[in-house]
C-alpha cells in the first residue's frame, strides 16, 4: 500500500479562521517539538531551535551566522545577488516564528527572534549592495522594534516575578529606540502620529492603570535631570542601582 502522503484530515480537523492566528506546538520526529500554523491553503511547521526551517547554511545555525564569518578578516565586504536572496528567505522564516511565538505567549522567545532580525538588519544596513535594497529591510524595522517591544512588556507582566514598572520602562525603552529610527530617516516629525507608537502607548497607559503604576524610577530620574535636580537624580540613581542588586 502506498505511504499516504496528503493531509486532508488534518486540514479538515484544524479549519483556517482568517480572523485569527492559529497556532500550536505538536511533537515530531526525534523527540523534538514543532510548531504548527494554520495558514489558508495548508499549514506552516516551523522548528523551535535554531532557523526556522531546521536548515543549516553551510553548516551553521543560521545563515546570518554564517555571513558574519564571511566578513571577518575580509575587509569590505558588499552582499552579492544570491546572498541577498537567502537574507529575504532567512527574515521572512524569522518573522513567521515571531508571530508565533507571540500568539503562544513565549515572550522572551519572541525578543530573540525579534532581536536576530534586528541584528541581521544592521548587518545588511552595512553591507547593502545599493540604497534600495537598504530600505526594503529597514522599512520593516519600527515593526520588529514594535513586536519586541510588546513582547519585552509583557514578558515582565506575565513572568513569575510579575513586574508592572519593568514592563513600562520596557515600553519607555522601545519607544525611544523607534524614536532613534525616525530621528535617523529625518521624519522625527512623523513619530507621535505613528500607529505602532499609539499602541504602544496605550499599551503602557493601560498598565499603568490596571497595575496602579505612577512615575516610575527611571522615569521620575528623566523628570530630575531634566529638572536640573541633580541630587535628586542622585538619590534616584542610588535606589535604582539597590534594586538591581536586589534582582
Amino acid at each position: 500500500m502506498a505511504k499516504r502522503q496528503h493531509i486532508d484530515e488534518i486540514l479538515r480537523d484544524w479549519p483556517y479562521e482568517p480572523q485569527s492566528i492559529s497556532v500550536r506546538l505538536v511533537k515530531a520526529g526525534k523527540g523534538r517539538e514543532v510548531i504548527q500554523m494554520r495558514v489558508e491553503m495548508g499549514l506552516l511547521q516551523i522548528e523551535t531551535e535554531g532557523r526556522p526551517d531546521g536548515a543549516r547554511p553551510e553548516g551553521y545555525e543560521t545563515y546570518f551566522d554564517y555571513l558574519q564569518t564571511l566578513v571577518m578578516g575580509a575587509g569590505r565586504f558588499t552582499l552579492d545577488e544570491e546572498q541577498c536572496n537567502e537574507i529575504d528567505r532567512e527574515f521572512v522564516q524569522f518573522y513567521h516564528r515571531r508571530v508565533c511565538w507571540l500568539a503562544m505567549r513565549q515572550y522572551r522567545k519572541a525578543m530573540q527572534d525579534a532581536d536576530h532580525t534586528l541584528a541581521l538588519m544592521d548587518f545588511c544596513r552595512e553591507h547593502s549592495p545599493d540604497e534600495q535594497w537598504t530600505i526594503t529591510h529597514e522599512q520593516y524595522r519600527p515593526f520588529v522594534l514594535f513586536h519586541r517591544t510588546q513582547a519585552a512588556a509583557l514578558a515582565e507582566l506575565e513572568e513569575e516575578e510579575n513586574d508592572p514598572e519593568a514592563a513600562v520602562n520596557a515600553i519607555n525603552e522601545g519607544l525611544q529606540q523607534l524614536r532613534d529610527v525616525f530621528v535617523r530617516y529625518g521624519v522625527e516629525e512623523d513619530f507621535d502620529e505613528d500607529d505602532l507608537v499609539a499602541k504602544l502607548v496605550e499599551l503602557r497607559e493601560e498598565m499603568r492603570q490596571k497595575h496602579e503604576v505612577g512615575r516610575t524610577l527611571r522615569e521620575q530620574l528623566e523628570d530630575a535631570v531634566a529638572a536640573e535636580q541633580y541630587e535628586r537624580a542622585a538619590n534616584i540613581r542610588d535606589e535604582l542601582a539597590r534594586r538591581e542588586v536586589g534582582h
